[in-house]
């Protein structure tokens, strides 16, 4: 049984990849839109002991504070605050675990995807184009691997 989810979880991974690669040769935005994200986070822990969450930034960070270049004449370290990276405010949404103490819950999956669903078309409603969706899935897959999380990342833009 988790042989064939994580043969499945695999071959979701590679058909999303096949499908986002045939969208990377589009020409590069005009600088005239924004973009936003936010992350799917959902368990596949066993028992239904992880947790799952959809996650949504409500401050910005310019990444020129925390980006350092080096060369070989300049190589010090990154001295980048962990704290002032970190975000404070965001939007955490609730969602359901893949398992329960019976094993895989299926309405769990069609309720997260309901509220996923939710959330983007607010997104859509607010303006906001879908631009790209990527997927990956954390879990070492071997026999006595119990816990992993499957991760999905949806981007936005709309014009500024």
């Amino acid at each position: 049984m988790k042989n064939l989810q994580f043969t499945t979880i695999a071959v979701s991974v590679i058909a999303i990849s096949v499908v986002l690669f045939a969208f990377t040769n589009q020409p590069a935005p005009p600088a005239s839109y924004e973009f936003t994200s936010f992350t799917v986070v959902e368990s596949i822990v066993p028992n239904g002991l992880g947790r799952s969450r959809i996650i949504n930034a409500l401050e910005a960070r310019d990444y020129k504070e925390f980006t350092s270049v080096r060369s070989e004449e300049e190589n010090g370290r990154n001295k980048s605050d962990r704290d002032e990276i970190r975000v404070k405010n965001f939007e955490e949404t609730k969602i359901l675990n893949f398992f329960n103490i019976g094993g895989i819950r299926f309405q769990n999956i069609a309720a997260n995807d309901a509220v996923i669903n939710s959330k983007v078309n607010y997104m859509l409603a607010d303006g906001w184009e879908i631009v790209q969706i990527v997927a990956g899935v954390e879990s070492v897959g071997s026999k006595d691997d119990t816990e992993g999380i499957y991760i999905t990342r949806f981007y936005f833009r709309r014009a500024k």
